[in-house]
C-alpha cells in the first residue's frame, strides 16, 4: 500500500507544471523584424482578409436579426388576432 502511494505521488509530481510569471515575448519572426515591404504587404493583406470576413459575418447576423424581427412581428400579429377572436 505504501509503495503504491509513493509511486502515485511521484507520477503526479512529474505531471505538475511549474508556474512561471515570466512573459513570453511574442515576436513576428525574424523576417518581419526587419520591417521590410514584404512584411508590411503581408500584414495589410491579412488585415484586409479579416476585415472582409468580419463584414460577411456582420451581414449574416443582420440578415438573421431581420428574419427574427419578421417572425416576432408575425407572432405578435397572430396573438392579437387570436385575442380579438376570443373577445368577440
Amino acid at each position: 500500500m505504501l509503495s503504491f502511494t509513493a509511486r502515485r505521488s511521484v507520477v503526479r509530481a512529474s505531471f505538475i507544471r511549474n508556474f512561471s510569471s515570466a512573459r513570453i515575448a511574442m515576436t513576428e519572426g525574424a523576417i518581419n523584424e526587419t520591417g521590410d515591404k514584404f512584411a508590411e504587404k503581408e500584414r495589410a493583406q491579412e488585415n484586409l482578409y479579416i476585415k472582409k470576413h468580419e463584414a460577411e459575418q456582420l451581414k449574416k447576423l443582420r440578415e438573421r436579426l431581420q428574419q427574427q424581427k419578421e417572425t416576432l412581428d408575425q407572432l405578435e400579429k397572430d396573438i392579437t388576432e387570436s385575442q380579438n377572436k376570443n373577445q368577440s
